[in-house]
């Protein structure tokens, strides 16, 4: 990148379940195939089928429970906490009762050839 640029409005992406993504930088938002930051909002109750992504993720939980099952177990991650899961690791996300606001960050960036969701399989 060899400028500064504030993104004003970022590419909003209506997933199944009632998941809104707000894309701010990413293959979608900026056409930036290296990192992808996007601000989550999901109801309570959302979940996802298990995925082995090609790229690392970061988890920040702004409100709310992230539910992080792996191969290892299973976590909880709460409002004020970070979880970091490694790419080529087999994963699935889901969030508490009370729904959950969270940023995402990956490297690099998500897209849906490079997350390998088991229903898409």
């Amino acid at each position: 990148m060899s400028e500064v640029v504030v993104t004003t409005q970022p590419a909003v992406i209506d997933v199944p379940g009632g998941k809104v993504i707000s894309e701010h930088v990413g293959r979608v938002a900026t056409g930036d195939e290296g990192m992808s930051v996007a601000h989550m909002r999901a109801p309570a109750g959302w979940e996802e089928p298990a995925q082995t992504p090609d790229f690392d993720e970061v988890t920040l939980v702004v409100a709310g429970t992230v539910v992080v099952e792996h191969d290892g177990g299973r976590v909880e991650v709460h409002a004020g906490q970070s979880v970091r899961t490694p790419a080529g690791r087999r994963v699935r996300y889901s969030v508490g009762a009370e729904g959950a606001e969270y940023v995402a960050i990956c490297t690099p960036a998500f897209g849906p050839d490079s997350v390998h969701r088991e229903d898409e399989a």
